[in-house]
């Protein structure tokens, strides 16, 4: 008889598992022995978790998703934010250490290659942005009219999609996302002086 509570620990393996394997192999690279080697465990249970390889990339796409909205959460909960820090928090959530590291964003330039053929992952993918959006909008709104609060939301989360995307391709791509969050600070401040005021 499985021991209770042993299935949440094989996933978040299997999930870690398959992030270092992308990381090494790349998307196409990794197999279901190529995981179930790295876990430590038998292929089979792929399939018994997760139905198989494509299951199993999904959850971790999930778990990479489900790591942005609790760095977002914790972070919200340590105090009361004022909008403008709220976005400041937004912006670091996406340049997380977890967000950055090259399993990743190896899994994240993947994921959305894969999401244009894929319409599972094409629907979170949109999820992904929509909260992003979401999450941004309702801060602006409080610094500034409607109507700006949407353009100031869309180009704060295009510059954090883009900054991310530029520094997970770059030679040297830590010291490029340290740079990156700062520009897309800047980017908020502009917004903020340009459109609403100061917070």
């Amino acid at each position: 008889m499985p021991k209770v509570g042993i299935e949440p620990i094989r996933k978040k393996q299997l999930i870690e598992a398959t992030l270092s394997s992308i990381g090494t192999h790349g998307l196409q690279g990794t197999t279901i022995n190529t995981i179930s080697g790295i876990a430590g465990l038998s292929s089979g249970i792929i399939s018994h978790y997760f139905g198989g390889k494509q299951g199993l990339i999904k959850a971790t796409v999930r778990y990479l998703l489900d790591q942005l909205k609790v760095t977002l959460l914790n972070s919200a909960e340590q105090k009361a934010l004022s909008p403008k820090q709220r976005l400041m928090m937004i912006v670091e959530a996406n340049f997380t250490n977890i967000q950055q590291s090259d399993e990743a964003t190896r899994t994240w330039l993947s994921f959305w290659a894969q999401a244009m053929h894929d319409p599972e992952l094409a629907k979170l993918q949109r999820v992904n942005s929509q909260r992003l959006l979401s999450n941004l909008r309702y801060s602006f709104k409080q610094l500034m009219p409607p109507d700006k609060a949407i353009d100031a939301a869309k180009i704060t989360a295009a510059m954090i999609d883009g900054f991310w995307l530029r520094s997970a391709l770059s030679d040297s791509s830590k010291g490029e996302f340290k740079e990156a969050e700062m520009h897309c600070k800047q980017v908020i401040d502009t917004l903020i002086l340009q459109y609403g005021e100061q917070s």
